[in-house]
């Protein structure tokens, strides 16, 4: 793939709506040949994204819905901090140029984290991405699958059958080939595992609206099962 299209596509993956989206990509898994590379460029250009009030043009990222939320985000990141994840860049609250009076937090990055940490094992909602690095394709598929939600997911290659071949073996509901976040109102939208029962949108998303009546017709005289003896 591409390799400023891919660090793009990252950022855009957990930073829209300051990470604060159903589908946000907060784990992201780079091959270990290129892992030092990515890791750096993405810290580069996320360090620059343009934080504060949403009504400008001019800017990139807004802020968190409310102090509660600022502060449980907050508490990830300090938990990734003492379990041993590399910050990179973020992880903190901005409060420079008029940005005091709102619940803004720096896009942070975690790398060299591991399974077992908070940051990697929950939700957290917030703009706060964590980088871990894979040997091969299986490797790949090991670590994505190795979580209790399953709601979305994307690989970023050039090799339409590698692509293929990996989205078929991903435990989640919504994928992506080489783009992220886009959604369309007739493609069924829902996860596996501990994201979610059924299905929005599409038909899919028809049948919650709808009620299913069982109906069984005996077409003989005679009664049948055990009784009929």
């Amino acid at each position: 793939m591409d390799f400023e299209t891919a660090v793009e596509n990252a950022m855009f993956g957990i930073f829209h709506n300051a990470g604060q989206v159903c589908s946000a990509a907060s784990r992201l898994l780079v091959q270990e040949t290129i892992y030092d590379r990515f890791v750096e460029r993405l810290a580069e250009r996320s360090s620059k994204i343009v934080v504060g009030n949403g009504g400008s043009e001019k800017i990139e990222m807004g802020a968190l819905t409310n102090e509660h939320h600022m502060n449980k985000v907050l508490d990830y990141i300090k938990s990734g901090i003492e379990e041993g994840a590399k910050l990179v860049c973020g992880g903190k609250r901005l409060t420079e140029n008029g940005l005091e009076q709102g619940f803004f937090i720096a896009p942070t990055i975690f790398a060299d984290v591991n399974a077992n940490m908070r940051i990697v094992k929950e939700e957290i909602f917030g703009p706060v991405l964590v980088v871990e690095k894979f040997k091969d394709e299986e490797d790949a598929i090991l670590k994505a699958n190795d979580s209790i939600y399953g709601l979305a997911g994307a690989v970023f290659t050039e090799d339409m059958d590698r692509a293929k071949r990996i989205i078929s073996n991903l435990r989640a509901g919504i994928t992506w080939i080489n783009s992220y976040h886009l959604a369309y109102i007739d493609g069924p939208w829902g996860g596996y595992k501990q994201s979610g029962i059924g299905r929005a949108l599409g038909a899919n998303g028809l049948e919650h609206f709808m009620e299913t009546k069982q109906i069984n017709i005996h077409q003989h005289a005679k009664p049948v099962g055990w009784y009929a003896n």
